[in-house]
């Protein structure tokens, strides 16, 4: 049971339902095998005969859609479903040539599951409704100016997941979370670039407010494509709906989109129901069923998740900043994996403790500067950690060395495996020997009887003047906490 006192704006309950197009990584369309990637191709030169409809075309179904589809599917806590097919969803649009788009209705290849997400420190679970597989549509645009549009079918046939979210969110905040959680899963799972610039991942949010316990008329905004875009759409659509109620008006249900420069939403047209495409099975596609070899293949072969990320790395004490950061910087650079390092010590808390601190402080931001640095294999970095840390924790090697060596490891053009002498070579590592401190300890001392009586007589700071004198007489190698320490050792001794 929610506490709807939270959500309410002037009295009114807002209710959220998303639906996301999630376009799947496969090398051909959903039925035919023309290339998926239209990115820098000129339009209309990624089409066939089943793109533009031309009559007597026959769809055939790209196997790996089903594999793709059925990966997501675990990774929204649910599984595929063993039966499922394809329908055809009729309207008339001109980036529809054949006038019908091929889509499951009936019976999706995903029923059920959620989403977890985190808003204000409150663990919130967004239910799944259904995850279905279509094709896409080709694109309109219309030019500034101009009395016509133009259609671009490269993207016609492009396999895409819908995920429909149950109307489980209540503010921007929230929609906000579920879409970059969402975002999260697929890149995970490994079933789309979800690229938002490219438009590989679109949102439509369907907003309605309401001030008892029935759902208001919604509107839903279209294609959205970044996380701020679907925040400010949902504080708009909030506030637009009740203004209009107060005024006495009625909301008209109706596909609104977005202007980002004026963080608005606009209408576009008004919203079909579902008996308005006249829905019927598709004759030319035969129905799907999964074996449980199949489906149980598939969940073998999926990827650590997101949440079991979380749930390891918070055993090493990470704040949850810390590891969203992790997390977001592992699908941001495709070439580089931070996580398979860190995978290799979840059964060392103090060391992943360490070692992660040190990717997030000095790897990604560095990488980030510098990203065309030579990546050496997730086998090499590790190793080359644990020695760090090694030498860290022996007291060979300070702070600012530390630093200082990983970023040397980190941009050197050679593979270094022996990082002990290499950092003696580069001058890191501090004097820990004892009988070398000691004797130059002994010797600053002798040379500075009026800071020894000082600490004597309890001014203690005079401590920091006599280690500095050490650091001096040593060329900076000392292990400063060791040389306090002998210093003290000695004037207790006189």
């Amino acid at each position: 049971m929610i506490n709807k006192n939270k959500y309410l704006y002037k009295g009114y309950l807002p209710t959220i339902g998303i639906e996301c197009h999630v376009q799947l990584k496969t090398k051909t369309k959903l039925f035919s095998g023309i290339d998926n990637d239209a990115r820098d191709a000129k339009p209309n030169t990624l089409v066939s005969h089943i793109c533009f409809g031309l009559p007597g075309s026959l769809p055939v179904l790209n196997e790996e859609a089903l594999v793709l589809g059925s990966k997501a599917g675990f990774a929204l806590n649910s599984r595929p479903q063993r039966n499922s097919h394809f329908d055809r969803k009729h309207y008339f649009y001109p980036d529809l040539p054949k006038g019908y788009q091929i889509t499951q209705f009936e019976a999706p290849i995903v029923l059920g599951g959620s989403v977890k997400i985190v808003v204000n420190d409150e663990d919130l679970v967004i239910g799944i409704t259904r995850a279905h597989l279509e094709e896409d549509a080709g694109k309109s645009t219309h030019d500034v100016g101009k009395d016509y549009s133009l259609v671009d079918l490269n993207r016609a046939g492009t396999p895409l997941l819908e995920i429909v979210s149950e109307p489980d969110i209540h503010s921007s905040a929230e929609a906000k979370a579920y879409a970059r959680e969402l975002h999260l899963l697929m890149q995970y799972a490994d079933v789309s670039e979800a690229n938002l610039y490219y438009g590989n991942m679109r949102f439509d949010v369907n907003v309605s407010v309401s001030k008892d316990d029935n759902l208001g008329t919604r509107s839903e905004t279209k294609n959205l494509n970044s996380f701020k875009s679907v925040e400010k759409t949902v504080d708009y659509e909030i506030k637009r709906q009740v203004d209009l109620l107060e005024k006495g008006q009625a909301i008209v249900q109706e596909t609104r989109g977005f202007d980002d420069s004026k963080q608005r939403t606009f209408s576009q047209r008004t919203k079909e129901d579902a008996h308005d495409y006249r829905y019927f099975p598709e004759p030319d596609i035969p129905p799907i069923v999964l074996s449980d070899e199949f489906i149980d293949s598939i969940k073998l072969s999926m990827p650590i998740m997101p949440d079991a990320w979380r749930a390891s790395l918070s055993t090493a004490k990470l704040d949850s900043a810390q590891i969203e950061l992790l997390l977001e910087s592992e699908i941001e650079n495709p070439s580089v994996s931070y996580l398979s390092v860190i995978n290799q010590f979840l059964d060392k808390p103090e060391e992943l403790k360490k070692i992660a601190n040190w990717i997030i402080n000095i790897e990604i931001p560095l990488r980030k500067e510098k990203p065309s640095l030579t990546l050496y294999d997730d086998s090499v970095r590790s190793k080359q950690y644990i020695e760090v840390f090694k030498l860290l924790n022996s007291g060979d090697l300070s702070s600012n060395g530390t630093q200082e060596l990983i970023t040397y490891l980190l941009t050197s053009e050679e593979e270094i495996i022996d990082v002990s002498v290499f950092a003696n070579k580069k001058g890191l590592t501090q004097n820990s020997n004892k009988d070398e401190l000691g004797d130059i300890v002994s010797k600053i001392l002798a040379d500075n009887p009026k800071a020894v009586d000082d600490i004597k007589s309890g001014e203690d700071k005079v401590i920091g003047f006599l280690v500095g004198q050490v650091m001096k007489a040593s060329k900076g190698s000392a292990n400063p906490g060791l040389a306090q320490k002998i210093i003290r050792d000695q004037i207790n001794s006189l």
